[in-house]
């Protein structure tokens, strides 16, 4: 009882914030389960009517359902706005940006006109599709690989840059070892396309060395295949166990269990 009291003297807006922003609370995990099958729900609206046949003969029921999400989820957009400390701020990050991606089409559609501009349109509804960018946000795997992929990025830079450098050096022999007459009009293509195991078969070496130097930059390929793998393994094999837990001012997220202050702007959370 006296938890009940304490959580109806919350103020509306943070009791929205903790149904919307966080999945600790069964009115959270309502919210989110309601959410997630309306977006997929959403997606497989766009694209069943993107199917010629399906569209001509329910077109008008689908216009309905895609009124329906684009209200639904303009009610979402705002209130997310209304319980934030910092609007304009979630309104610039990436999922708030996804939020308005989902919804403005509809609503530029109505001022697009039809005939010769009908292409537009289609490629407007298409922009619909990034709903299911939303999905991430109710996966807390997929937000623990995010905080593992942040964690390892300079690694992961470096070697993409060793990667990058092993390219450029390979395909600039493999141009003097066997030359345009073989079909090695261009450095880097043949190079990208046998590194990443790709394998068009498009260009192929036809001298000895150059087909030596093919066989280590094959085994090369598959070697570094291994190398990002470990990486981000290693950052989540020690990451630490975090909550659902989201700052009411700064909206950001993957705070500790014991946190009661947020890490990036010092709200109470």
């Amino acid at each position: 009882m006296p938890e009940r009291k304490l959580q109806s003297t919350y103020p509306l807006r943070l009791r929205l914030h903790h149904i919307i922003f966080e999945a600790d609370t069964p009115a959270g995990k309502l919210f989110d389960v309601v959410l997630i099958f309306s977006i997929i729900l959403s997606v497989i609206v766009v694209m069943l009517d993107s199917v010629a046949v399906l569209q001509q003969e329910y077109g008008p029921l689908f216009y309905l359902f895609e009124w329906f999400f684009t209200l639904l989820f303009t009610v979402e957009y705002l209130l997310r706005l209304s319980c934030v400390g910092r609007p304009l701020k979630y309104a610039g990050s990436f999922f708030g940006i996804v939020d308005l991606l989902s919804i403005i089409p509809t609503y530029l559609s109505l001022f697009i006109p039809s005939g010769e501009y009908l292409l537009v349109i289609r490629v407007l509804r298409l922009l619909r599709v990034f709903r299911v960018l939303k999905l991430v946000q109710y996966v807390g795997e997929a937000n623990y690989l995010m905080r593992a992929l942040r964690a390892s990025r300079r690694k992961v830079a470096v070697f993409l840059l060793s990667v990058l450098l092993m390219m450029v050096i390979f395909g600039s022999v493999m141009y003097i070892v066997e030359g345009p007459e073989h079909g090695f009009t261009s450095i880097p293509y043949w190079a990208i396309v046998t590194m990443t195991t790709v394998g068009y078969g498009d260009i192929s070496p036809q001298t000895d060395l150059g087909q030596a130097i093919a066989s280590l930059v094959m085994i090369l390929g598959y070697a570094i295949i291994a190398i990002p793998t470990g990486i981000v393994t290693a950052e989540l094999t020690f990451s630490q166990q975090i909550t659902t837990k989201s700052c009411p001012q700064c909206s950001a997220e993957g705070h500790a269990p014991d946190a009661i202050y947020c890490k990036r702007c010092g709200a109470t959370l």
